[in-house]
């Protein structure tokens, strides 16, 4: 049994009463002029960044994302990774790389529940493109054929598949490291202060324009599509990647049942955990997008295992309670 501080319903209906509306959003003070800040769209979602500098980086930022996005984007048809979904191997470069690595490395810690080659299993269960099932739905002993990261491996430079069939898609750790890379772009030009959002993943450094660490506020897990947003609490915290993950909003019925989107990598089907959000935090954005994504598709007492063994702190959300590392206490602001 993994030790981790729990926190009653009583205590999340005081903290949302006490903390208001919003997502994971920057909970700011007063700003200061040597700040900037750069938005868009990138991979069907927002980034926001801010950041301190004497000059306007944007002609940097937007190459390095563009980087990551011709080797990582399963958006971009000419990427890497499409390249890869389509043949049985390809050359991997140092952005392909050190994803599959990580991914490889989590997926092993979390007992197989990360892994970017689940995407067919999505789409069976009519979790993609127009949220409709497929006839897959029925076949999905045979998907499982060909899905797993184990069944590929990284030979003389090349990524190889053991089966053609084998599709990736690594938008579950992909968000946080075009964060990552932004962020060394940053430091590279003397930049210290800044924080990177990317469709709610988070790498922070420095000061905030209030000159204190950065404020951050997390959503709680609200069921259907109510646009309205209730905190659960806000964080304190800098120098490290946030990212957190959820089953509450996108899902399918079946009768009177809901399917939440997450699949079990292991058994090709809709996983019901406990969990309705995990937030990680993480000594990068990589690492804690990776990981609250492998929380959510793990039982409850293997999510809290995995953080504990990766030495990262989280915040696991049930029906009923607020989980928390014994280090997550620290973040937040009283």
């Amino acid at each position: 049994m993994i030790n981790m501080t729990i926190l009653k319903n009583t205590s999340i209906e005081k903290m949302i009463h006490a903390l208001g509306l919003a997502l994971i959003l920057i909970v700011g003070g007063c700003g200061s002029s040597s700040y900037r800040k750069a938005e868009g769209m990138l991979w069907n979602t927002l980034y926001h960044i801010t950041y301190n500098g004497p000059e306007n980086l944007m002609d940097s930022i937007l190459p390095v994302l563009d980087e990551v996005s011709k080797s990582l984007s399963v958006f971009d048809k000419a990427s890497l990774v499409a390249f890869l979904n389509s043949n049985d191997s390809v050359k991997v470069d140092d952005n392909l790389r050190i994803v599959y690595e990580k991914s490889k490395e989590i997926n092993s810690l979390s007992k197989g529940m990360f892994d970017p080659t689940v995407s067919p299993l999505i789409d069976a269960w009519g979790f993609g493109k127009g949220h409709q099932a497929t006839s897959d739905t029925t076949a999905i002993d045979s998907i499982l054929k060909f899905v797993g990261i184990e069944k590929t491996k990284i030979r003389n430079g090349f990524l190889i598949k053991e089966d053609s069939r084998t599709q990736f898609n690594f938008s579950a750790i992909a968000k946080g490291y075009g964060c990552d890379k932004v962020g060394d772009m940053f430091r590279r030009n003397g930049v210290n202060d800044f924080m990177i959002e990317i469709g709610g993943e988070i790498v922070m450094s420095g000061k905030s324009p209030s000159g204190t660490d950065w404020k951050i506020s997390i959503d709680a897990p609200t069921a259907g599509e109510n646009l309205e947003h209730e905190s659960v609490l806000v964080i304190s915290l800098t120098d490290c990647g946030l990212a957190t993950s959820g089953n509450y909003r996108n899902f399918t019925m079946e009768g009177d049942r809901r399917l939440a989107h997450t699949i079990s990598p292991t058994t090709g089907r809709p996983f019901f955990s406990e969990i309705l959000s995990a937030t990680v935090i993480a000594p990068t954005c990589m690492e804690a997008d990776a990981l609250a994504t492998a929380c959510m598709a793990s039982p409850l007492e293997s999510a809290k295992e995995l953080l504990m063994n990766y030495k990262a702190e989280g915040l696991l959300i049930t029906e009923d309670s607020v989980l928390m590392t014994p280090g997550f206490n620290k973040f937040i602001v009283e």
